[in-house]
């Protein structure tokens, strides 16, 4: 009994070891790298991806609600202080660059008059031109375009590199399999499959990293689209507004 040698356990003495520590013991440092690299593209696009739903679930919401409240107020000054209030929105930006671009014609106008019209005919508030505002507006567009596309090209770029570069790890591991088989002269079964096995996990990795993104990025370039065509008719209808009400 004293005499009895106890082992150290170790995963090879354990019956029932976990595959996967068991893959990752196994491996090289070239399939390791790889691995590393399928994982870390995995794990940033899946946090692109829940940001990114939150805040456009969010920016639709607060779109409606402005909506709403532009076409009930009577005044661009009220509605201006609604939009302080919701800061996710894009229309909130767009309505912004118009009023302030509105604002500066007006306060121009009332400069060049003389100051007992009150700047204006009869004492009404005009603007010079509309296009100006119309160019305000355009680039509010352009830069809340910038806003809601925001990490998406990671989003491409994974759904486009992520195969290949399991298919790299994939290719990888079947030379050395083949390599293996040179230097042992076996071509049993039993001594190749471990190695292509592994070799063919990079490649589901690969498109399992690939993909969500690629499902994800679809989807939300299919919302940024909605989201652009809704600014493209608010400006419309505050360029109408504006040009009804101020020339």
């Amino acid at each position: 009994m004293l005499g009895t040698v106890f082992q150290p356990v170790t995963t090879e003495n354990l019956p029932h070891a976990n595959p996967i520590l068991s893959f990752f013991r196994d491996t090289g440092a070239v399939d390791k790298v790889v691995l590393g690299i399928l994982l870390f593209f995995s794990f940033v696009s899946w946090v692109i991806i829940f940001a990114k739903f939150l805040r456009l679930r969010r920016v639709s919401r607060q779109s409606e609600k402005f909506v709403n409240f532009f076409r009930k107020s009577k005044r661009f000054s009220e509605v201006n202080t609604f939009a302080g209030e919701l800061s996710d929105t894009p229309l909130t930006t767009l309505f912004k660059a118009g009023y302030a671009e509105l604002d500066a014609q007006v306060k121009a106008n009332r400069a060049d008059e003389n100051p007992t019209t009150g700047g204006g005919q009869g004492g009404k508030l005009l603007i010079k031109n509309i296009s100006g505002i119309e160019r305000a507006l355009e680039r509010a567009i352009g830069v809340e375009m910038s806003r809601l596309t925001r990490n998406m090209t990671f989003l491409a770029t994974t759904a486009a590199a992520c195969p290949f570069i399991g298919l790299f790890g994939t290719v990888w591991g079947i030379m050395q399999s083949f390599r293996a088989i040179g230097e042992t002269g076996s071509t049993s079964i039993a001594a190749v499959a471990p190695g292509i096995s592994g070799a063919l996990i990079n490649t589901a990795a690969g498109l399992a990293a690939a993909i969500p993104a690629m499902i994800f990025y679809n989807y939300f370039m299919g919302k940024v689209r909605e989201q652009r065509a809704g600014m493209e008719d608010f400006s419309l209808e505050f360029i109408n507004l504006a040009e009804r009400n101020f020339t």
